[in-house]
């Protein structure tokens, strides 16, 4: 019997109406309630105890620290406290198995207050830790993961150089395989935050580092990940770097890999897999950093909402004024999209795997400078208030140029954006 286009059409309409009739009944009556930035109790129980720990801890020292370019070791053991040190570890390794919602929960309050401090945190949480354990051995990440998820131990990862940043295959860091069938590491890595944790050249306690191990099949350069730890042979600080523009209560260093000798058992995976492991964290590392820039700018937006209503000029308080209530109104308007797209990708991203690229490098390359032009706009609403240390806004605004660098710069993610796009436009289409 042949059934004519009419009588498809009105099956089809059918079809669909019932479909959606279904979806109305079993969805849940409060889904307009739902809050893509707390979408669980646990999460906004986490974020309440955090809030909490940054009023009391951590905002009264971050002034301080800034002005003396030190890392606070001390608030730092804290962390692990509270479980936040392995916050997407699982339980059984000391960690809070939590997910990636909860690793920008962290980095946005932290940021509030001391975007410097958190840095430290997201280079151990994120680029160590995370990366440990999802990507080590059994073996490595039952010795290894407790100690740095209690904060007994202070991590960092090492990839880029003195001449290679971005350019990851370009990196001169060499490991080549001894007799003894140990690995003998040589060359320098640059701008590693944490590589040292205090004024006296100590390195951090283990180093997730990359070196290149030879050459593949297709003539690229074959990288493979190290656990580098304290103490062993060749490894050391080359110095501190001092004079930041920003995140000055962090350390940054050089660090240096002479004749460095690492066992076969603190090889990550096999030759040539780093990639691999570059790629599963590349993708929290950037939500982490999006998240930082989330509570720049909040922090940002409260003080010159604030100071708006609180400054006066011509009789009249300045909020009145045209110009700042476009500073105030754009602010506003970029932080709630800060905030969706934020919390939207995290939402969407497994700690597990790669996948979510186009919206991690999304969600960084707009909430970043985002934030830096809302810390701007602050300073520039506060006058010369807003240009001193003990302010505020003036520490989150030079803080804020780093997160459009660090774990990928601007010009890195434009491409990256512009390429997957091309190969999925469809994306667009969602």
């Amino acid at each position: 019997m042949c059934i004519s286009n009419e009588t498809k059409i009105v099956r089809l309409t059918h079809r669909m109406t019932y479909r959606i009739n279904i979806r109305r009944k079993s969805m849940d009556s409060d889904w307009q309630s739902i809050d893509l930035a707390n979408p669980t109790e646990e999460h906004t129980m986490l974020r309440k105890m955090i809030r909490d720990f940054v009023l009391e801890e951590v905002e009264p020292q971050a002034l301080e620290y800034d002005k003396n370019e030190k890392f606070n070791q001390d608030l730092f053991r804290k962390l692990g406290d509270y479980g936040l040190l392995g916050i997407s570890v699982s339980e059984e390794y000391g960690g809070s198995g939590m997910d990636a919602t909860a690793v920008a929960i962290v980095n946005e309050e932290l940021s509030y207050s001391d975007p410097g401090f958190c840095l430290a945190y997201l280079a151990h949480a994120q680029l160590m830790v995370n990366n440990l354990a999802h990507n080590g051995s059994e073996a490595q990440k039952s010795r290894i993961l407790p100690k740095v998820c209690s904060g007994e131990w202070i991590g960092c990862m090492a990839m880029s150089e003195p001449g290679y940043g971005t350019d990851v295959l370009g990196m001169q860091t060499v490991a080549v395989k001894d007799s003894d069938g140990n690995w003998v590491i040589n060359g320098r890595k640059m701008w590693i935050t944490n590589g040292s944790v205090d004024e006296h050249s100590t390195p951090a306690d283990i180093c997730w580092l990359y070196a290149r191990t030879g050459t593949d099949s297709k003539g690229r350069a074959e990288i493979t990940t190290f656990l580098v730890e304290k103490g062993m042979p060749g490894f050391s600080v080359g110095q501190k770097i001092y004079d930041k523009t920003g995140m000055r209560a962090s350390n940054t260093a050089e660090l240096v890999f002479d004749n460095c000798i690492v066992p076969a058992e603190n090889v990550v995976g096999g030759p040539g897999e780093s990639m691999i492991h570059m790629m599963r964290n590349l993708e929290i590392e950037r939500i982490g950093l999006a998240a930082m820039a989330l509570g720049i700018a909040r922090r940002s937006l409260s003080a010159m909402n604030r100071y708006a209503s609180e400054r006066e000029a011509f009789g009249s308080e300045i909020r009145d004024f045209g110009q700042i209530q476009r500073h105030i109104g754009e602010s506003w308007a970029e932080y709630r999209a800060m905030r969706s797209y934020i919390y939207d990708t995290a939402r969407n991203t497994d700690l597990s795997k790669s996948g979510n690229r186009l919206d991690t490098d999304g969600v960084k390359l707009y909430s970043t400078t985002a934030a830096k032009n809302i810390a701007d706009r602050a300073i520039q609403v506060m006058g010369g208030y807003g240009y001193v240390g003990e302010y505020v806004v003036e520490r989150l605004w030079r803080d804020s140029k780093l997160l459009e660098i660090g774990g990928g710069t601007l010009e890195s993610h434009q491409k990256n954006i512009t390429r997957d796009l091309a190969k999925m436009p469809e994306k667009i289409e969602e």
